[in-house]
């Protein structure tokens, strides 16, 4: 590591916790519709429960002491035309000499500690699998990281920073595993400093014109009973749940007022979607609070986090692939059968060149959470000895 990376430990002052319990005790709740159910977002029962935790209950200490059992650092980044940002992130280096540099990017939202139940996982020294260097930043904007301050902080300046900071880490070469906004920087990644590794699951529309043969597959809908039921899905899933994206992506700094202001309202808001995107997920109280407390207790504030579906999409005008193209970076896809929304697994072809699948009978959005086992086991067989992407990085093969 660069002697300019400082280890980091998460400490929220006594005074940020006091107000919090300040705002959480003075907090003024709606109304609720008999029987609504989930049907009109965060049920009233669930949140005041949360909230009477939260306030009275929950020890952010206990959880800041299990945090920093993580070997966490912040080191400072130059991004061509925004200027220095230090940025935050986890490194779990593992025992094996050989080990397989691994970027983790989280999306939205998401932060650095989904990571934290793959890590004995992919660090563990064993002759059956390989073994992985793992870095989980918080992207910028995001949990401890510095947030950009000037507009146009999009997908290739992300990208800039992830490269980056691998590069100070003295890892020239690396694999990368992202979900959500993290899949999306990689193709960004892949784009700019390939021939990198990325995997992923990744979603794009197909035109007659960008991917004739898959646009030719949906002309096979009315016979496909497989594809029509994946691409009701995906124009279901935006109808339904999609609200969020429209108003983050246009006036982040309106619904921002809100996430920071309130903590009762930022546990409405992302509790809602921890809720609609995992495979029955059994949330504790616990996990949940501590989730949002680190978008509550953020470096720069929540608003940060929303204003990236502004800056990725050009306020709502492009899609969050502007610029970027198919590359032959070899690429894996792991499908979770709760992922939102659910697309037909011949899209992976897409993002670029599929050389390794994976089907799974149980798992959403937060795979890392859910499904630990199953996304390192993914991880083994791709990179592992007589896996597709064996070998990529020159001289770390992970055994």
């Amino acid at each position: 590591m660069t002697s300019s990376a400082k280890p980091f430990t998460v400490h929220v002052p006594d005074a940020e916790l006091e107000l919090l319990r300040k705002k959480l005790d003075l907090a003024r709740f709606p109304d609720e519709l008999d029987g609504a159910g989930w049907e009109y977002g965060a049920p009233l029962a669930d949140i005041k429960r949360l909230t009477a935790y939260w306030r009275d209950s929950f020890d952010w200490r206990k959880a800041e002491k299990a945090m920093n059992e993580i070997p966490q650092f912040t080191t400072d980044i130059e991004v061509d035309g925004f200027g220095t940002l230090n940025i935050h992130f986890a490194h779990q280096r593992s025992k094996v000499e050989n080990a397989i540099p691994l970027l983790f990017v989280h999306g939205w939202p998401g932060h650095f500690l989904e990571v934290r139940k793959l890590l004995p996982l992919l660090t563990s020294d064993s002759p059956d699998h390989p073994s992985f260097h793992v870095v989980s930043p918080s992207l910028p904007g995001y949990g401890f990281s510095e947030a950009p301050t000037k507009p146009g902080f999009a997908g290739y300046q992300y990208a800039e920073v992830l490269n980056k900071l691998m590069l100070s880490l003295g890892y020239d070469e690396y694999v990368y595993q992202g979900g959500d906004w993290g899949h999306i920087l990689g193709v960004y990644v892949a784009n700019r400093y390939g021939h990198k590794h990325l995997k992923a699951w990744l979603y794009r529309p197909p035109t007659l014109f960008t991917h004739p043969l898959i646009f030719l597959e949906m002309l096979t809908m009315p016979f496909n009973k497989r594809l029509a039921d994946a691409f009701t899905a995906i124009k279901k899933f935006p109808k339904k749940h999609g609200g969020f994206v429209f108003l983050q992506a246009t006036v982040p700094q309106t619904i921002g007022y809100s996430l920071t202001d309130s903590p009762v309202g930022l546990l409405a808001w992302i509790y809602e979607k921890l809720h609609e995107v995992v495979d029955n997920y059994p949330w504790t109280d616990d996990e949940v609070l501590e989730w949002i407390s680190i978008y509550w207790f953020s470096r720069a504030g929540p608003t940060a986090t929303a204003r990236m579906y502004y800056e990725m999409t050009g306020g709502h005008k492009h899609d969050v692939f502007e610029g970027t193209k198919w590359t032959s970076v070899p690429f894996g896809a792991c499908h979770f059968p709760r992922e939102p929304p659910r697309v037909p697994k011949s899209w992976a072809h897409m993002v670029g060149k599929v050389v390794f699948e994976s089907e799974h009978d149980a798992g959403g959005h937060f795979a890392a959470v859910e499904q630990p086992e199953k996304l390192a086991g993914d991880l083994y067989k791709m990179f592992g000895k007589g896996g597709p992407a064996y070998g990529v990085v020159s001289g770390k093969d992970g055994y």
